[in-house]
Formats: structure tokens, sequence, C-alpha cells
């Protein structure tokens, strides 16, 4: 085998569409990619204008209204993130592989994961720090993990959350509970509980329930997870393969594929995330 015919621009996209199969937190529907569009390279940043709401008021015939002013709040989303993975290949071993045609595929594949995974936690850190989870619960039954969706459930619709759209990201363990409540494998929808490439696991009480192992700890001393449930209204996030390349090594026989990831999120509608420091997740 040999790397000849490696495209860069080719491998760079398959690179990035990997990554985003890959993630739960960064996932569109659980953030925004309303700015994909203007991220080009580590260290810029985008703006993100939030326009006031309209004044609503009682209109009495051929009297002035109030109005308002549709000024824009801005906030700025820095691209700061960078985080580069690199693989050397010795002629012996691409002689021995010769006829594996989907090395680079798996090479660029394995990376987009351990990219997605480092990626995701980032995303998780931003929502968390974003919202105030209130005091610790406990779920050591599965009523009560089903029970604990509800009340997260509740919470968003009196911070006025749209409906459609809403997300839960939950631990494999705490997924254990829900599957152990007849309420949440009857409601499931029609994949039966089978896990979607993006890690949507079910639908339950109002949310798409995604699973992940990148759930953040709790803020409190009782050793427990942060489950973030929201809209993709709360969160943007923008990222990008900017480089992947492959190149011979000066010194050795051998060659280097390697690649960078930059990207940035921040939490725009902290109203549309709530949370809950569960113990036993």
């Amino acid at each position: 085998m040999a790397l000849n015919n490696f495209i860069p621009a080719v491998y760079a996209a398959a690179t990035l569409a990997a990554l985003d199969t890959a993630l739960a937190y960064g996932s569109e529907g659980v953030t925004n990619r309303d700015y994909e569009g203007d991220v080009s390279e580590f260290g810029g940043s985008v703006v993100i204008n939030t326009i006031a709401d309209p004044i609503v008021e009682t209109y009495t015939a051929y009297t002035d209204m109030t109005g308002g002013n549709a000024a824009s709040t801005p906030q700025t989303m820095p691209i700061d993130q960078k985080k580069a993975w690199s693989l050397d290949i010795d002629d012996v071993d691409q002689a021995q592989a010769r006829d594996d045609n989907d090395f680079i595929s798996r090479v660029t594949a394995r990376a987009a994961h351990l990219l997605a995974k480092t990626a995701d936690a980032y995303v998780a850190a931003q929502m968390a720090a974003a919202v105030t989870p209130g005091a610790e619960v406990t779920v050591d039954v599965a009523s009560e993990a089903y029970d604990l969706l509800v009340d997260l459930r509740t919470s968003l619709s009196q911070n006025d959350v749209p409906i459609d759209g809403r997300w839960v990201v939950v631990t494999p363990a705490f997924h254990g509970w829900l599957l152990k409540d007849p309420r949440f494998v009857s409601s499931g929808d029609a994949l039966g509980g089978t896990t979607r490439s993006s890690g949507v696991v079910g639908n339950a009480a109002g949310f798409s329930v995604l699973e992940s192992n990148q759930v953040p700890n709790g803020p409190g001393a009782g050793a427990g997870k942060l489950l973030i449930a929201g809209h993709g209204i709360a969160t943007t996030y923008a990222d990008q393969v900017t480089k992947v390349e492959a190149l011979r090594h000066p010194t050795k026989f051998v060659d280097r594929l390697r690649g960078l990831h930059v990207y940035g999120a921040r939490v725009v509608r902290p109203t549309a995330l709530v949370a809950r420091d569960v113990i036993g997740a």
C-alpha cells in the first residue's frame, strides 16, 4: 500500500463526517450549527448577536405606542480549541498491509472517534458551567430515573423552552435504569432501543435520550453525574478539520498521517438548559 493517492480534501471531509456522527453533546439538535460557516482557522472568533424581545403593550386608538429598541447584544464564541493527531507508518508495515485498501479510511475514522470524545467533553463542560443543578438527587430504583426526566421536562417548560427538539444526555448506568422502567421501554420509537450512531437510545418524557460516556461529574460531594437536558437553541458549536496531511519523514522510511481539528462552543441561551446532580447515574 502506498500513500501516493492520498487526497487531503477527501479525507478531511471524511474525518469531519465521522466525527459528527460520534458526538453526543456536540451533535446537531443538542447544539446548533448556525455559525459553522464562519469558522476558518484556530484563533478566530464568531460574534453572535442576540436581538432584544419586542415590547407587548395594550393598544389604545389614536395613541402613540411605546415601541421597543431592537438593539442586539453581542456574544463572542472563540474558536480556541485545537487538537491534532498523527500516526507514523513504517514501510515494512506498509508492505505487509499492501492489500488493505481501507487502511487510511480506518485510520481517519479512529482519529475522528478520539477527536470527538475530546470535543464532546469540552462542549459538555461549557453546558455544565452555564447551569445550576440544585441539590443532589439519588437514583436507586428504575422509577426514580424516569421521574427525574419528568422533573427536567417541567423545569424546561417553566422556562418557556420549545417542546419540540428537547434532549437529555444520560450515562450508560442511567440508561440502564430507564430500560428497567416499562414507561421508557414502551415510549421508544420504531428503533426499539437500538442505539443510533448519534447516540440517541430512545424517547421519553418529551426528550430524545442520548447516551454518552462524556457526562461530566456533578459539583456535589456525592460523586454524582451531572445530567443535562435542554434544547438546541441553548448552545452553539462550530468545528472544522482544517488540515489532513500525508508526508514523508525526512530521516526514516516512514509515512506520517496527521490532522488538525479546531472548534469552539458557547452557551448563548442558558435558560434553555437544566441539570440535576444525580448520585447513582
